[in-house]
């Protein structure tokens, strides 16, 4: 099994995605070892002195101005933990959990913490137990981090609270960690606050979203070609030397993944014998490179942020490498939650115009010749009529989803945290966008498919006719009469999460930009 090293200078992309969804082993390193021990010793000092220090011998948030004293100190840190476990809501997702641990890991072992190696070393072994704590939906603002979330893990590694074992059964946490060897921490000074004070699960949602977005934003490339096709589009608005001219990188690469796919078309360009040649080609098949390539560019800028993030050590207060120990406002997630939103936003549009193009193919007015909703007895069939329907109430979903979280703020904790980043609720609805922005193309890539199918005498692309073989040989039926559309939805639903699309077209095209 892949192993993950966490040292002290932050993590990867890859490895992220190694642990939350590979289930991969993380181990410390020696140099985070000896870090961790290092800004222990200096915890312990100041935890010996009279004088106060936030995080280490006072209260928290509103409670910071009262002085604990040492008999007090661990009861403090196990309290901070139980009463900010206070989630609400459903369970969330067990990808999304362990990416939560594994970047709390990550800070914990930078050495800027002060917590003890052996409480890092018991959150690697739950994680290398496949224990996950149940985390509920709600409870996160988004800033002093997703404490209501991290403090539901927390109190897993306290042996408290639920979690899910191995084998997906919800037991106590206390049970698990006894039948895998793993002796629930005591907390000391520091280490309940340090546990739970970090944007990693509104980071993890990031991260996970950009490799989902990755994927669906090259599929999008490849729908939109289709639909180009079964359309008898021109793919002369695809040629290199227009996007050189307006030089946004996205751009250029969606434009060169549709031209690649219809590459050999014998469709493209071509026109109904009743029909005047066509100028211009409706936006929703002319813009499809400006669309998808803006949101490209968006990914681009959200890539950068989390890149950033996940080199830094967010906490607070944080050690520092002269031994001061200093309050600050790096658990603020707005740097996260500002893209998140964005994300959003792009993935929205991105199924706007699919949903548009989808809507030509059935139209029999702006379709080119295709039979009315590519039905086989228009009348007596409808088609892919309601599979449109479908389409549309996702796409108005997503719209909805792109309001931006992060432009609220409601304040908490006495108005000590009077103003908040809303970042896990921003990550939260943009899962639920990328999981419809999936079906959404998943209907145009049905479509579109059924579409060229119905284009009898005429050969499509080699890349298509890859797709279409492909999505068939995965279940996903061509035309005919009308039949239960649900199951070919839902399969070729599958097809497209699975990376079916872009698998099957780059033995053909070669890597996809």
């Amino acid at each position: 099994m892949h192993t993950v090293v966490v040292g002290t200078s932050g993590t990867t992309v890859a490895d992220v995605i190694a642990v939350a969804r590979g289930n991969a082993r993380v181990e410390l390193s020696p140099e985070a070892l000896d870090a961790l021990a290092r800004a222990r010793e200096t915890v312990d000092a100041l935890a010996a002195k009279p004088e106060p220090v936030y995080g280490v011998s006072t209260g928290f948030g509103a409670l910071a101005t009262r002085h604990i004293g040492t008999e007090l100190r661990a009861q403090l840190q196990r309290n901070i933990v139980r009463s900010h476990a206070a989630g609400m809501g459903p369970r969330v997702e067990r990808e999304v959990v362990r990416a939560l641990m594994f970047l709390r890991l990550k800070t914990v072992a930078s050495g800027h913490t002060g917590v003890r190696p052996q409480v890092a070393q018991a959150m690697a072994d739950l994680l290398n137990a496949g224990i996950t704590p149940v985390v509920h939906e709600y409870g996160s603002l988004g800033c002093s981090g997703d404490l209501a979330p991290l403090s539901h893990c927390a109190l897993a590694l306290m042996g408290e609270g639920d979690a899910e074992g191995p084998d997906g059964t919800v037991r106590p946490a206390g049970e698990l960690l006894s039948e895998h060897g793993i002796a629930p921490v005591e907390l000391r000074e520091k280490e309940g606050l340090a546990l739970l004070n970090g944007t990693d699960g509104m980071l993890g949602m990031l991260v996970m979203a950009l490799a989902d977005l990755e994927k669906l934003y090259r599929t999008a490339d490849v729908t939109a070609a289709l639909s180009l096709e079964a359309l008898l589009g021109t793919d002369k608005v695809l040629r290199p030397e227009l996007h050189a001219i307006r030089p946004h990188p996205g751009q250029g690469a969606a434009a060169a993944n549709m031209l690649a796919v219809l590459e050999g078309s014998g469709l493209v360009g071509h026109f109904q014998a009743d029909e005047a040649p066509r100028v211009q080609d409706a936006y929703s098949v002319r813009c499809a490179p400006q669309v998808a390539g803006a949101g490209r560019d968006t990914m681009a800028h959200a890539r950068l942020v989390a890149e950033r993030e996940l080199a830094a050590a967010v906490d607070n207060p944080v050690v520092l490498p002269d031994g001061r120990v200093e309050s600050n406002g790096n658990f603020h997630g707005a740097p996260v939650a500002y893209v998140l939103d964005f994300l959003a936003v792009a993935a929205a549009d991105l199924a706007s115009i699919a949903e548009r193009r989808t809507d030509r193919l059935l139209d029999k007015n702006r379709s080119h010749g295709l039979p009315p909703f590519l039905a086989d007895d228009a009348g007596v069939d409808s088609g892919l009529m309601i599979a449109q329907y479908t389409q549309a109430a996702l796409v108005s979903e997503m719209k909805r989803l792109a309001v931006p979280a992060s432009a609220d703020s409601i304040p908490s904790s006495a108005m000590q945290e009077d103003h908040v980043s809303m970042g896990w609720s921003a990550a939260r609805k943009l899962r639920t966008a990328i999981g419809n922005l999936n079906r959404v193309l998943a209907v145009e890539l049905y479509a579109a498919t059924r579409a060229i199918e119905l284009r009898h005498g005429l050969t499509p692309a080699p890349a298509s006719r890859a797709v279409i073989d492909a999505l068939r040989a995965a279940g996903v039926r061509g035309p005919g009469p009308d039949r239960f559309l649900a199951p070919d939805l839902e399969a070729a639903d599958a097809f497209v999460r699975d990376g079916g699309v872009v698998a099957a077209v780059e033995p053909v095209t070669g890597p996809l930009a």
